[in-house]
């Protein structure tokens, strides 16, 4: 952990030698010896002031960018989630800096402002999302309807000649239906959220390190269930980060840790034995968060729908929505379950577009036969194999480990909800803005999926 660095001053003594004359060339040799000698002189006696009680200076140097060696609530991952649990927990704390917060990020890569700072512009785009669904899921889409209006929800339904007359460069064959959001819908650039969530954070105290959670030192105890079953119950003492590009680790005194790992949060869990029990058991229970490689799609179609297009979701699995003014789209769609591409890389499989989103995306907006692919990338989603909702709360296994995780794609969108609800539970002990106990972990531990349907 520690290196030591000696900065060696060379100590210097008369030395007796017979006096000389000195030419001009000597004289100028002396001149700058003499400098050479007053600077090294000045500069051990600035380190020596700087060592004086009071100062931080210090003849071991501490690696750069380490965590603190102590922190209150530890959040394992740097994405959205983990950032918005940051800043609730800070917005919401009774004490400035009553409450030490530690983020790890394992990638080095308006409430929301940072005074004396512009505002932030997270460049969103009204538009509304366009589900088209076919005669055999209409009726989904009916009661999808009726409790997106209870709900308070502007959103409307189409039928095929409706659509046609208010998206006329769009195909409606095979459409049955298709329901519209009026107001309030739209999209928006995550990186400006990540930022904004991050600066405003860190400016309110949070701490931020780069670095990756190896490991976790627990205190133990056995309980026994009504049924006989012995369970190992852990409380996290230290969380161990290793630096980047390094061996060497510090570990995190710290009384919570949250696990906003994101795809990386079931090889969390399974740090503390959560899922290496015997089968039947409690502790034989994994959590259900793996991640799945997605690939997005930038394509250039000068002729294409233009500045009125939707958040177009087909029923056949392909999106599409416009990106910026200058003709270009973004697109992709999931694969089937038994072709889920390699995660061990974030390559983008052109192919995939070629074969499975090109011919779809086309017959239902024509003018996409004349695209042309610009850029592309690759992305994990956090899947939730069980559900695809997300997990939040306590494990009964490590009773000071809150879990956000396993949104499948929806982390962003329920970022901000979620970290206000986690924020909640940690410093009140329940949830009082939004009850979100219905996405609890002992769905998970009981087999008991929340299904839904019409999601993209």
């Amino acid at each position: 952990m520690w290196r030591k660095l000696f900065t060696s001053v060379p100590a210097f003594r008369a030395l007796k030698a017979p006096c000389r004359s000195f030419t001009s060339s000597s004289r100028g040799a002396e001149k700058d010896f003499f400098k050479d000698l007053d600077a090294q002189v000045r500069a051990f006696r600035d380190k020596a002031v700087a060592a004086m009680p009071g100062s931080d200076w210090s003849p071991i140097e501490m690696t750069p960018g380490l965590p603190p060696e102590r922190a209150d609530v530890v959040i394992v991952g740097g994405g959205v989630v983990g950032w918005s649990i940051a800043y609730w927990l800070k917005r919401k704390e009774r004490v400035r800096d009553g409450l030490r917060v530690l983020v790890v990020e394992k990638d080095p890569t308006n409430h929301l402002s940072v005074v004396n700072e512009d505002p932030v512009d997270l460049q969103f785009n009204h538009s509304g999302y366009l589900f088209l669904a076919s005669e055999k899921s209409a009726h989904i889409m009916e009661e999808n309807y009726r409790t997106q209006r209870y709900a308070g929800a502007k959103v409307t339904l189409l039928s095929p000649s409706q659509l046609k007359e208010r998206y006329p460069w769009m195909n409606t064959d095979g459409v049955a239906l298709a329901s519209l959001g009026l107001e309030n819908e739209g999209w928006f650039d995550p990186w400006s959220l990540l930022t904004a969530l991050r600066r405003k954070a860190v400016s309110m105290g949070v701490h931020q390190c780069f670095g990756e959670v190896t490991g976790f030192k627990c205190a133990a105890n056995l309980a026994e269930t009504t049924d006989g079953e012995l369970l190992n119950i852990q409380r996290i003492k230290y969380v161990n980060v290793r630096m980047p590009n390094s061996l060497e680790y510090q570990p995190v005194e710290c009384a919570i840790v949250v696990n906003a790992a994101g795809a990386n949060s079931g090889k969390i869990a399974s740090m503390l034995g959560i899922g290496l029990g015997p089968k039947e058991s409690v502790s034989g229970v994994p959590l259900p968060v793996e991640p799945r490689k997605r690939f997005v799609y930038v394509v250039h179609c000068p002729d294409g729908p233009g500045l009125d297009t939707p958040f177009l979701i087909d029923y056949s699995g392909v999106y599409c929505r416009r990106e910026g003014l200058g003709g270009n789209y973004i697109t992709g769609m999931s694969p089937e379950e038994t072709e889920e591409p390699d995660i061990s890389n974030l390559d983008v499989d052109h192919d995939f577009f070629q074969e499975k989103v090109w011919h779809r995306l086309a017959h239902r907006v024509p003018a996409f036969e004349q695209l042309k692919v610009s850029n592309a990338w690759a992305g994990f989603y956090d899947y939730n194999t069980l559900d695809q909702n997300g997990i939040i709360g306590l494990h009964p296994l490590v009773p000071n480990m809150y879990f956000a995780t396993g949104f499948s794609g929806h982390g962003l969108q329920q970022s901000p909800a979620v970290g206000l609800a986690v924020a909640e539970l940690i410093l009140e002990g329940g949830y009082k803005t939004i009850d979100l106990s219905a996405f609890d972990l002992k769905r998970i531990l009981l087999h008991e999926p929340i299904l839904e349907s019409n999601i993209v």
